[in-house]
């Protein structure tokens, strides 16, 4: 901190170097974040998540299996929604605790979204489309199979959109580690110096 003294007395708190250096990280990191889009990648995010819950609602109407009892379509595009969510937000706002934020999400993305996949590859292994039936007649046959052909294709259509969701948030993971890994040398300068500069006039002395 440094501190000049005018000829009337006035004392003036100069800008604080620590200030330059938090402005010039924050500016960075903003220019570093914006490079890699994360809005576009936060929108991606957001609208997997949608179509993951809203391609999942013909899932009650059919055979309901484990994808269905265990409420897999929801939690993970509830998760999907959320990481974009915060992406959109970084985008705005650049600071480091949002990116941390921003990195938690991703990272739980990606994780349910390994784990969703391998809850829908064992559910179609386990459930797959029932014959038709041989006759005409056979209706019961027909209509389970056009049920179970329904079910597998929609889980089909879930298996990818959550694989893609899973290639998204890795992307906005390593894009967020390399930009946080190259500031993190102005780290400790969050909560450094007063934020803006003061200046203290004496009393006027009779």
């Amino acid at each position: 901190m440094a501190v000049s003294i005018s000829r009337d007395l006035t004392v003036q708190v100069l800008e604080d170097v620590n200030i330059v250096k938090l402005s010039d990280r924050q500016q960075a990191l903003r220019a570093a974040i914006q490079r890699g889009e994360p809005k576009s990648l936060g929108v991606i995010q957001v609208m997997l998540g949608l179509m993951v819950m809203s391609y999942s609602i013909p899932l009650h109407c059919s055979v309901k299996t484990e994808v269905v009892h265990l409420g897999v379509p929801w939690w993970s595009g509830l998760t999907f929604i959320t990481a974009g969510a915060v992406a959109i937000v970084l985008d705005k706002h650049c600071t480091m605790k949002i990116l941390k934020g921003c990195l938690i999400a991703s990272g739980a993305s990606i994780l349910l979204s390994v784990v969703a996949v391998i809850i829908y590859s064992v559910d179609m292994d386990r459930n797959p489309a029932l014959p038709c039936g041989e006759t005409a007649e056979d209706r019961s046959c027909t209509e389970k199979h056009y049920a179970t052909a329904l079910s597998r294709g929609l889980k089909s259509v879930l298996l990818l959109f959550t694989v893609a969701q899973s290639v998204v948030s890795a992307v906005v993971c390593f894009l967020l580690i390399r930009q946080r890994r190259g500031l993190q040398q102005y780290a400790c300068l969050d909560q450094a110096a007063p934020s803006t500069p003061t200046s203290v006039t004496p009393p006027h002395l009779n």
